[in-house]
């Protein structure tokens, strides 16, 4: 299945933030938000931090790297060919960044994914979502944006 792929993080290089997944097909979203670094980038703090758990209340996680790791691990594995779809990339970076675990660990994603950077000109997740700048909705405009095509 296709899983469309948004994050949020602290400015450009920064820390991750959240990370959304939103399947292709179902309502199985997946959301999590890892713990706020000490210094906010100054457009974060005020473009996405007060929006960060604007979310469902039971897919609203604040995990660690680790167990966010793990989390998407499991979300993803009774999947036998993920497909993670992001339109920039680093939010591929920030996801495949978050697998690793530490020095030479990874999540348990051994049964594989597939990543793709799609060509979205002219779709912007700001001006679509129905929460600007938040991981979950941006995805979710994502994926509705692909699949109008």
């Amino acid at each position: 299945m296709r899983y469309f792929l948004d994050t949020e993080f602290n400015g450009f290089g920064g820390t991750l933030l959240s990370v959304a997944l939103v399947p292709e097909h179902g309502d199985q979203e997946f959301y999590v938000s890892l713990p706020l670094p000490d210094d906010i980038e100054p457009w974060v703090a005020k473009h996405v931090i007060p929006y960060l758990r604007h979310v469902p209340p039971g897919i609203d996680l604040e995990l660690g790297r680790v167990e966010a790791a793990d989390h998407v691990a499991a979300y993803l594995e009774g999947d036998d060919d993920p497909v993670i779809i992001a339109d920039w990339p680093e939010d591929l970076a920030h996801f495949c960044a978050l697998l690793v675990t530490g020095p030479g660990k990874m999540a348990g994603v051994d049964f594989g994914l597939r990543l793709e950077l799609i060509n979205a000109a002219g779709f912007s997740a700001a001006a679509n979502s129905r929460v600007p700048h938040n991981a979950l909705h941006d995805a979710r405009a994502l994926r509705d944006f692909y699949l109008a095509d």
